[in-house]
């Protein structure tokens, strides 16, 4: 049998030494060579690869979330060390249960809380990373064309979705620990080292806890070990990674349950037979190796496909899957790396190609984030092949150096493009339905997003009316199109006909009962109604803190104040740090006989979480004014509030109000009052107050003359 290199990382080690002869008696004249250290030019080349990165995202590192990201950032809740262990220990306190990316985001969260950028450049980070990772594994199979490598797969604008999407961290950093894992499986592959498999287990084990879509890396392992040895060993190939298939199996079978039991991944979409599945699989493979080779109208949301068996040319998809794997099957004898290609990238797209329910096939069989990792399967042949043709010693040198420069520009260009459109949400919805104008999702989407700004109302409007033309079944767009018209005057019995027909879509959906319940509550004669959709909201998600808050001052009210308090409460231990469940409380208090020493400490608790909260602080003067001995605080209060917001005639009335009650501060009680005069002259209560305040300071000064003093 032919000498085999066993090639060691660094200085080699008996243990290296031991691993030379890996199969007993089938292997025999191994002789060792070290694996160089990095060397400068690999620190400059990563170095490149990282300053190319932040150059062609730069237009995506704005100051503005985008879509779910806020769902994925963590919540206020979340935010405590109790909430991290949540994160871990309870399943639908995040979107979905990748506890180790959301762990991420609270430590992320610690450092800069919502400063949008931070988020965006750990992304970058992260796939810049992921991209010098691609480039050692490459050189380390010995595969011509690793620069190139990481090259295409850093700027490559089909990876811009997972790269400017902060709520797609998932995908960078469960990338990142997948080629982590993979290069330093590679390692233990050919020195045997237990510390480095249990290194490589640990690094896999990340991935999954990031994103489960990486359960397929113990399958891409064999298949590697296949194209460098063209055969396996059960022992020394297969043997060690059944703890890894097993793992990520289990991991893949719990993201299904997850996505069908708490993120809504089932219902009539989702409800294909095997013939559509196959069919849909097989379309979808083609349109994904079409936007690597061609990656031209990329955009966030592609149009629905309908899969029907019925349609003849649907076949044509899946047919070409299976004749492309025969003839690369019969050429594998002669050349096994373009097999090892197609199957790596068919099956690490197979988790979402359509056999599986994942939540996004309500809106596109397929997104482009979805192929963040099988385009190596991709990018890496083609850079070999774009290698081996400008390798030739006739070659100028000139288009050895050119022709990839050239290759990775244009990419960069795209990708600087494709950036762009992620700046905000109006954008890359705007963008969206540029080029899918029947996407219902992204149609509901702009109208929230416009639903924001008071002088765009009738713009959402029309883009929610849009969205239910293009899917008269869509919850989000009657719910979102209900809460519209509840801000149009007389559009309340409208806007409860959507709300309805969006509880009634989506029964298990708390948000839909809160929803419902909001607008009921500010109609007339049904407050009842809304008090039970509020309990309802609850008895789906005891720990809904909204929920609660609303229904507490549902209950207040119709006088049920004790019940309101224990709802009120119950927020609080779910947030203590809610500055509105604080003031919430205090108001029920305020309200309540012998309460008004709790609701002035409910106020302040209210205020030290947010000392601009101007109605906190109001309230809370009201409530000191009520107790004699307490007016210089409230006055104090009412000149804080008044620092926040100086054109409030309430607060400049309500000082006043004290200051007049106040000896020797008449003066400055009339000054206040001829504010409120100018601020609102039809105001007549202050003019006839300024009136008796300027008689009884008159008289006051008449009978000062008359005493002499």
């Amino acid at each position: 049998m032919k000498a085999v290199e066993i090639i060691i990382v660094g200085m080699p080690s008996k243990r290296a030494h031991k691993a030379l002869n890996p199969l007993p008696g089938k292997l025999t004249g191994c002789r060792e060579r070290r694996y160089p250290l990095p060397i400068a030019a690999d620190l400059a080349g990563w170095t490149a690869i990282c300053l190319a990165v932040l150059i062609a995202y730069t237009p995506a590192l704005y100051e503005t979330f985008l879509w779910d990201d806020a769902a994925h950032v963590t919540r206020p809740d979340l935010q405590s060390v109790q909430g991290l262990w949540r994160i871990w220990f309870q399943l639908g306190a995040t979107q979905q249960y990748y506890p180790l990316l959301h762990s991420a985001f609270w430590i992320e969260h610690r450092l800069w809380g919502d400063a949008v950028s931070g988020y965006r450049l750990v992304n970058i980070a992260l796939h810049a990373l992921s991209a010098c990772l691609v480039v050692a594994i490459v050189q380390r199979l010995e595969v011509p064309g690793a620069w190139l490598s990481g090259f295409l797969f850093a700027l490559h604008p089909v990876c811009t979705e997972a790269v400017a999407w902060i709520s797609e961290q998932k995908s960078t950093l469960s990338a990142f620990f997948y080629l982590a894992a993979a290069l330093t499986y590679l390692s233990f592959d050919r020195t045997r080292r237990a510390t480095l498999y249990w290194s490589a287990f640990f690094l896999f084990i990340l991935a999954l806890l990031s994103k489960s879509i990486t359960a397929t890396l113990p399958a891409a392992i064999l298949l590697i070990l296949w194209f460098r040895r063209g055969r396996l060993s059960w022992k020394f190939d297969v043997l060690p990674l059944l703890p890894w298939f097993t793992v990520g199996a289990a991991s893949g079978l719990f993201t299904a349950y997850v996505e069908n039991k708490y993120i809504g991944a089932h219902g009539a979409t989702f409800s294909l037979d095997p013939v559509q599945r196959v069919l849909l699989a097989g379309r979808a493979a083609w349109f994904y190796l079409l936007k690597l080779v061609f990656p031209s109208d990329l955009i966030f949301v592609y149009p629905h496909w309908t899969i029907s068996s019925s349609v003849w040319w649907q076949y044509l998809f899946p047919a070409g899957i299976f004749v492309t794997a025969a003839a690369l099957l019969a050429l594998s004898r002669r050349a096994r790396g373009p097999l090892t290609a197609f199957l790596y990238f068919i099956g690490t797209l197979f988790p979402v190609l359509g056999f599986f329910n994942v939540y996004p096939f309500r809106y596109s069989w397929v997104a482009d984030h979805f192929q963040y990792l099988a385009s190596l399967g991709i990018l890496v042949p083609a850079a070999w092949a774009v290698s081996r043709l400008l390798s030739g010693s006739a070659r100028s040198e000139l288009l050895k150096v050119g022709v990839p420069a050239l290759l990775c520009l244009t990419l960069g260009a795209l990708t600087w493009r494709q950036g762009g459109f992620y700046k905000s949400t109006e954008t890359l919805f705007a963008e969206t339905l540029a080029h899918n104008p029947d996407s219902s999702m992204a149609n509901n989407n702009l109208g929230f997003e416009l639903a924001r700004l008071p002088d765009r109302q009738a713009e959402a409007v029309a883009r929610f009316e849009a969205a239910l033309r293009a899917d008269p079944e869509s919850a989000e767009a009657h719910e979102n199109l209900g809460l519209a018209l509840s801000k149009v005057p007389g559009q309340l019995p409208e806007a409860i006909v959507h709300l309805e027909k969006a509880e009634r879509l989506q029964p298990d959906y708390p948000e839909s009962h809160l929803n419902l319940g909001s607008v009921l509550a500010k109609t007339p004669g049904r407050a009842s109604e809304a008090i039970a959709e509020y309990e309802t909201a609850l008895r789906l998600k005891p720990d809904y803190e909204v929920a609660h808050l609303d229904l507490g001052t549902a209950l207040a009210g119709t006088s049920r104040v004790k019940e309101a308090i224990a709802h009120y409460r119950a927020a609080l231990a779910i947030d203590p740090e809610s500055a509105q469940a604080h003031y919430s409380l205090a108001n029920v208090l305020a309200r309540t006989p012998d309460s008004m020493d709790a609701a002035i400490t409910e106020y302040d608790a209210a205020l030290q979480i947010n000392p601009a909260y101007v109605e906190a602080r109001t309230n809370l003067a009201t409530a000191l004014a009520t107790i004699p001995n307490r007016l210089p605080d409230a006055a104090r209060e009412y000149r804080a509030a008044l620092e926040i917001n100086p054109q409030s005639v309430e607060a400049h009335y309500d000082i006043a109000l004290v200051l007049a009650r106040m000896p020797g501060r008449e003066s400055e009680a009339m000054a206040e009052l001829e504010t409120v005069m100018r601020l609102r002259p039809q105001f007549a209560q202050p003019r006839s107050m300024l009136e008796q305040l300027r008689k009884a300071l008159s008289a006051e000064h008449s009978a000062d003359r008359h005493t002499g003093r």
